[in-house]
This record gives C-alpha cells, sequence and structure tokens, in this order.
C-alpha cells in the first residue's frame, strides 16, 4: 500500500487491488477450456473442447487438408478430443467396441463426454460413403477414398478395407471396369408379421437425387439389411413376443441414418 494516503484513498486503492486479483484468478481458471493443446509426447492431440463438437471450417489449415489423390479436403487429427459427436452421426458396433461414423470422421469414447477421432479397423461396415470422396480403382475394383481410409462396396454396405499397394492405385477406371453384382440366394418366405408391428416398422424415404425406381428398391433393401445387422430387429421374421417401443426406434433410426446417408428425405 502506498504511504501518504488518506483512509479513503487507501480503501479505493485496496479494493481496486482485490477486484484485479480475482479478474486473473477467473481469467486463470476459464482460459484452458476455450483451446485446444497438441501433446506430441502422447502423438496425439488433446482438446479440452468441453461440449463441442467439430466442425470443418475450424481446421481450414494446410496441416489438416487430406491431398492425397487430390482429394483435397479437411478433417481433424486422429487423437483429438471433442465433447459432443455431430450432428447426423452413426452408431457402429464392431467387435465388442462402439463407433461413431459422421462426415468422413470416425469417433470412440473412452469416458462420458470424450469423443476421440480415431482411424477406423478394417472391416467396420457404414451404410453410406463420407459426403466427400474420391474414387480409386484397384485393377478393375473401385476404392473409395476419403480421410486416410478405404472403402469398397458390399452387400451390406461399405466396408473398411487394407490399403492397398500404391502402385495398384489408379485414379482413371480401366476399360474393363464394370458396377459389381451381387445376387443373392432368395430367401424363404417367413411367416407373415402382423399389420400393426409392420407398420411401426416402415420409413418413408423420398428421393433427393432423381433415383430411380429401380435404384430406390435397391436402396431401401440394403439399409434394411444393415439395419438388421445393427440392431437385430428383421421386419420380415419379427419375435413371437412382439417388438418393444425401443427396438422400434433403434430400427428406424439406423433405416433412416442409411437412407438419408443415400440421398433420400426420411419422413
Amino acid at each position: 500500500m502506498k504511504p501518504g494516503l488518506g483512509i479513503r484513498s487507501k480503501t479505493r486503492w485496496l479494493r481496486t487491488a482485490l477486484l484485479a486479483i480475482a479478474l486473473g484468478a477467473v481469467g486463470a481458471w476459464t482460459m484452458p477450456t476455450a483451446q485446444a493443446d497438441e501433446h506430441p509426447e502422447h502423438g496425439r492431440h488433446e482438446s479440452n473442447f468441453h461440449e463441442h463438437e467439430y466442425r470443418e471450417r475450424d481446421f481450414h489449415d494446410h496441416r489438416y487438408m487430406d491431398t492425397r489423390y487430390h482429394h483435397d479436403h479437411y478433417y481433424p487429427p486422429a487423437g483429438l478430443v471433442f465433447g459432443a459427436l455431430p450432428r447426423g452421426y452413426v452408431a457402429i458396433g464392431y467387435r465388442g467396441a462402439r463407433f461413431y461414423f459422421a462426415g468422413g470422421v470416425w469417433y470412440r469414447t473412452y469416458s462420458p463426454g470424450r469423443f476421440v477421432v480415431v482411424a477406423p479397423p478394417v472391416g467396420i461396415v457404414v451404410p453410406m460413403l463420407p459426403p466427400f470422396y474420391t474414387t480409386v480403382w484397384v485393377g478393375a475394383r473401385p476404392y473409395y477414398y476419403a480421410n486416410s481410409a478405404y472403402y469398397v462396396q458390399t452387400p451390406q454396405g461399405y466396408v473398411v478395407a487394407a490399403p492397398p499397394p500404391a502402385n495398384m492405385v489408379v485414379q482413371q477406371p480401366p476399360a474393363s471396369a464394370a458396377p459389381p453384382v451381387y445376387v443373392e440366394k432368395p430367401a424363404e418366405p417367413p411367416p407373415p408379421p402382423s399389420a400393426a408391428e409392420t407398420t411401426s416398422l416402415q420409413v418413408f424415404a423420398y428421393p433427393q437425387r432423381a433415383q430411380s425406381a429401380k435404384q430406390q428398391a435397391t436402396d431401401h433393401a440394403e439399409c434394411q439389411r444393415w439395419a438388421v445387422g445393427q440392431t437385430g430387429l428383421d421386419p420380415n421374421r419379427l419375435p413371437p413376443g412382439g417388438v418393444t417401443p425401443a427396438q422400434t426406434d433403434d430400427f428406424r433410426r439406423a433405416m433412416g441414418a442409411c437412407l438419408e446417408g443415400r440421398g433420400y428425405s426420411v419422413k
């Protein structure tokens, strides 16, 4: 305290000093929650984005651009932690683990409210391709590339494949390339479910990309197979005891996510 000040001046000076100390303490306490730090000793990026989700515009930096095969799209690096998942994510179970997929980015959670960006495991299947992808070719087979991951089409959806040898990848389709054709043995007709249960599982989808009637039927069948695999509920083979509201919601959510990813408006 400065000498020679009156009682009022001393009191005013003391209040000012205490206020400055309090504001400094608040700033020091809140600052870490608003920034992301990199910890190279762990080989990963850590973030304190509490209740914040990935937004592409936050990563418009050359360090985060995937330029392979002229893909030229931004993604957060593996190891970055977010406090919330993006809207429209799809939850996928694989070998006892739970993964989340949105916009070409894969996540896992290791504690409540912490979603870590990870590389997808080879063999995991998603119902749709990322919104931005680059088609490359290995022989006569197309691979779909995005965010350091390769996808190939299967009857169940798009499976994450092991990276092909670099010297075998080309970006122009060979003259002999043809779209894959999948032939499935028709199953024996199951006993018909009740009309009420069938109606509760219906998902109405409206094409947004001028899909043909044939394409719509194919997409609906493939999405239904994927939803069955995710939920264990088959609308054509309902359990004798009926289905619960939770099972119905899970199935409709899986169907809706798959169809939306293929360019449909779902009701």
